[in-house]
């Protein structure tokens, strides 16, 4: 059964605490995909590597340091003079939140650095991220703004109002 009442809000040590085990696992999981792919395809199937089994792997690398990058600087906390905290940083496992969308490119591009070990094809699966990303903007943004009416709906004065307006002119002639 849901609690009833208002969401209980997290502190700023709550925060920073989180926000720090949440990136200790999330570089765990890149480290491990990399680790995984890299001992498979670049040491044991090495004669068998190609171009683009080195470019699917700086791919990889290139996504992985700038949505790690990006979610530790949200996350960066602010001290006082005296060491105390003073902000615990944006928390990442808010939802609806960018970190949520950073988090899932790291977990689809590790599903897909792993799976790749077996076949290359797999790298198509990527292309469900920016798929994601146009839907979000079509749905949040672009859906909207193209459906939107032109003349604003509280434009059209109700009937009281308009026979006010009328005896008002009238009273005028």
């Amino acid at each position: 059964m849901a609690p009833k009442g208002k969401a209980g809000t997290k502190g700023k040590k709550q925060i920073f605490e989180e926000n720090r085990e949440t990136l200790r696992f999330y570089l765990r999981i890149i480290l491990g995909a990399s680790a995984v792919y890299a001992v498979v395809n670049l040491v044991i199937f090495y004669p068998a590597a190609s171009a683009w089994t080195w470019l699917a792997f700086v791919f990889s690398s290139v996504v992985y340091g700038t949505s790690y990058r990006s979610m530790n600087s949200m996350a960066k906390p602010s001290f006082t003079d005296d060491g105390s905290l003073a902000d615990g940083g944006i928390d990442l496992n808010m939802e609806q939140g960018m970190a949520e969308h950073l988090k899932d490119v790291i977990l689809l591009t590790a599903i897909v650095q792993v799976l790749s070990c077996f076949s290359l094809y797999v790298w198509y699966f990527w292309l469900l991220a920016p798929g994601r990303a146009l839907y979000l903007l079509w749905v949040n943004i672009l859906g909207p703004w193209f459906t939107a009416d032109s003349s604003p709906a509280g434009q059209e004065p109700n009937e009281k109002k308009q026979r006010r307006q009328e005896r008002r002119q009238m009273k005028r002639f």
